[in-house]
């Protein structure tokens, strides 16, 4: 957590066949052999499944391991479930929480949200924690609404010797790839969403502790427009999604936000 920058990027339930696997190994090491990050860690989020199979081929200083999600206790009798100790144990350190996709399919409400943050650093792993508004939201102006009770929610059992330990990851619901935005948010919308979250971060946790919180963007993020999108708004890196998917690409987003 020494580093400036991050980039996070989320597979998804993608990489479905050993075939595809096997393909974007093979892709990702050609693409990272010249890979020179100063300031920028990489933390790949690949399905539980792979999880293991990432730890054993991915060995580089720059790039860490996390997954998409996890549960809310450490063991126990919870059927399909995935611990943070599991986590742990085959070399995951970081852990997407809060992801629209999982607010929107599965139901996770910010209660939800806010047990597995906890769990997650009381289990040793940095939470990338999503906020942001979806479509309606959106056009009835509710940012401010939104993003400040899923921040105060979700962060609510989260003491201030802790905070820091934790990565805010903007993400307009309505900007996703997967929603097919026909646009995306300005540089002053960005950089305004940054702003607000670190202003409720600083009125619960005091501006010491607040900016040491590295804020994030996400939402539709490919190297021709991680620059505009990310470094100009100020903010400290990228959850990347469908780019995860195209190796050379990924790389590139990388060293654009170490770059710059």
């Amino acid at each position: 957590m020494k580093k400036q920058n991050i980039v996070v990027a989320n597979f998804k339930m993608n990489l479905n066949t050993q075939f595809e696997l096997q393909h974007w190994f093979a892709n990702f090491l050609k693409a990272k052999k010249k890979l020179r990050l100063l300031d920028t860690d990489i933390v790949l989020c690949p399905p539980f499944l792979h999880l293991d199979a990432f730890t054993k081929k991915i060995k580089s200083k720059y790039i860490l391991l996390g997954t998409q999600d996890c549960f809310w206790e450490q063991k126990g009798a919870y059927t399909g479930e995935v611990s943070p100790a599991m986590i742990r144990s085959v070399g995951g350190r970081y852990v997407i929480l809060g992801h629209s996709e999982r607010r929107r399919f599965l139901g996770e409400t910010d209660e939800i949200i806010a047990l597995k943050m906890i769990a997650a650093l009381k289990g040793g792993l940095y939470p990338v924690l999503c906020v942001g508004e979806n479509v309606r939201e959106k056009q009835n102006d509710l940012l401010l609404s939104v993003v400040s009770r899923q921040l105060k929610e979700c962060l609510s059992q989260v003491s201030r010797g802790r905070i820091e330990n934790v990565i805010i990851c903007y993400e307009p619901v309505w900007a996703i790839s997967a929603n097919k935005p026909d646009h995306l948010p300005s540089t002053n919308e960005i950089m305004g969403a940054r702003l607000l979250i670190r202003k409720i971060l600083t009125e619960k946790y005091g501006r010491a502790m607040a900016e040491r919180v590295k804020i994030i963007y996400g939402g539709s993020v490919v190297s021709k427009n991680v620059h505009e999108i990310c470094v100009s708004s100020g903010m400290s890196g990228a959850l990347i999604g469908g780019a995860t998917l195209m190796p050379y690409d990924f790389i590139k987003i990388a060293e654009v936000i170490d770059e710059s």
